[in-house]
């Protein structure tokens, strides 16, 4: 398996901003728990199942109850829709070419595709079925939705602009980003915030929903992908998929730490619910990297996932992550172990 194969595509940047690494710390608590000395305990992670799907999956959302999963998949130009508690899955939306990034409304009411085809997707989750088209800007990928359900934020990486959908009535305004390829987006808990990553300049805007307008920008590590708020707001955690770190910004002031060592070409990320777990799908590894957000330090290494994993989610109690992978078009099924293992860290084999 070799590169990222998928719809956002490997992209050769230039400069970095100065980090933080933290893979020391790693290496150090991982000596401490194999000699049983540490007091520090993680959980330990298990992949469950293994379930088949259309060609290209790409990225995964879970509906509000848990109870459906989503998941883009560009070469079938659709979405497949995963029944959790059978894990098969249910239905297929068909939507427009390149089916990309997903993201579903925080009361389970709608999922927001984007396309190839410069446009997103409108999937009423009763039926399943396509309501609407949107015109967005061009190539949008990363996808996200206010709490409040009111507005959309679309990353398009190759007009620069984020596109923002006001959901009572599917119209559209454009903010012009400064830096170049936003390829993803996360809003914070509060709805006043939304943190853009542009993988081309190797940063993070930071937008202020009340006005739209750029108030921030926040350089990370190079050509970054993918961004997850924490749930307290606190933190948001940006995967730089060439130099295969996290980079962790603090929201207060913007200051910028860094964790490496997580896994060669990290692209998508997500966290549980109590805000105590990131999960880093690892491309060229065929893994996913789970971060203490505690420690700051790679807890668990799970190599058990399919080729070439990419998008990731969580589902609402924080008991299972979906993990989409790219290469051999299957979604894994982590339970996310609630328990404490003995020893410092465990790692998956």
């Amino acid at each position: 398996m070799n590169g990222h194969s998928s719809f956002g595509g490997r992209i050769e940047t230039e400069g970095s901003a100065q980090r933080l690494f933290l893979g020391l710390a790693a290496t150090a608590l991982l000596v401490l728990g194999v000699t049983g000395t540490g007091a520090a305990t993680a959980a330990a992670d298990t992949v469950t199942k293994t379930i088949p799907l259309g060609a290209d999956p790409v990225r995964v959302a879970v509906s509000a109850d848990g109870s459906e999963v989503y998941v883009t998949t560009s070469d079938d130009n659709a979405v497949s829709v995963i029944d959790a508690a059978t894990y098969s899955v249910s239905g297929t939306v068909p939507v427009a070419d390149g089916a990309a990034g997903v993201a579903v409304s925080e009361d389970g009411t709608r999922a927001y595709v984007t396309t190839r085809n410069d446009s997103v997707a409108v999937i009423d989750t009763d039926t399943n079925g396509v309501t609407d088209t949107v015109e967005v800007g061009t190539r949008p990928y990363g996808v996200a939705v206010t709490p409040d359900g009111e507005q959309v934020y679309v990353a398009n990486i190759d007009d620069d602009s984020v596109s923002v959908i006001r959901t009572s009535d599917n119209t559209v305004t454009n903010i012009d980003i400064v830096d170049g390829g936003p390829i993803d987006v996360a809003v914070n808990p509060e709805g006043t915030r939304v943190y853009v990553v542009n993988e081309h300049d190797d940063s993070v805007s930071v937008i202020d929903t009340a006005t739209n307008a750029v108030m921030h920008t926040v350089r990370v590590g190079d050509s970054p992908k993918g961004v997850v708020v924490t749930p307290d707001g606190s933190r948001a955690y940006v995967t730089n998929f060439d130099d295969d770190t996290v980079s962790v910004i603090n929201t207060s002031d913007n200051t910028v730490t860094e964790i490496g060592e997580v896994g060669d070409g990290p692209l998508e990320v997500a966290i549980t619910p109590d805000g105590t777990r990131v999960y880093v799908t690892a491309f060229n590894d065929d893994a996913v990297s789970v971060i203490d957000t505690v420690t700051n330090t790679v807890a668990e290494f799970l190599e058990e996932v399919g080729d070439g994993p990419e998008g990731v989610a969580i589902d609402p109690d924080g008991s299972r992550a979906y993990v989409a992978n790219n290469n051999d078009a299957t979604v894994s099924v982590i339970d996310i172990d609630h328990g404490k293992c003995t020893g410092s860290l465990c790692f998956g084999s």
